[in-house]
């Protein structure tokens, strides 16, 4: 059932601290945690602690909880003093999403070149 945590899920396994991960930011609702496959010198991930397959069914089934995702976005941007940066919510395999859990990436410390992919 969405927003229920899922056995086989990764995230879910870092959400209930089963899997370590490098936490920067928690909060009641989400964790920030930085990418094990980092593509930047900033590369971390937000996720909301309840488990939604990806971001376009977080934001239609919990709009609050898809804001807190955002809102944590920019602060692990502030915490790690960064003046640009990109956020990336992959949706579905063909966008390049592998953990079907909603997160957020947060991008930064090096320029970044348009089109992304």
């Amino acid at each position: 059932m969405a927003g229920e945590p899922q056995d086989d899920c990764l995230f879910c396994k870092v959400v209930a601290g089963t899997i370590p991960a490098t936490i920067v930011r928690e909060t009641e609702t989400t964790v920030a945690f930085r990418d094990i496959n980092p593509q930047a010198p900033t590369h971390v991930l937000v996720i909301p602690k309840a488990h939604y397959p990806n971001a376009a069914e977080l934001s239609v089934a919990a709009p609050e909880l898809a804001a807190d995702v955002l809102r944590e976005t920019r602060a692990v941007a502030e915490e790690d003093k960064l003046d640009s940066y990109r956020v990336v919510f992959n949706t579905g395999s063909g966008a390049g999403q592998t953990v079907f859990h909603a997160h957020a990436h947060v991008l930064g410390g090096r320029g970044m070149q348009w089109p992304p992919g």
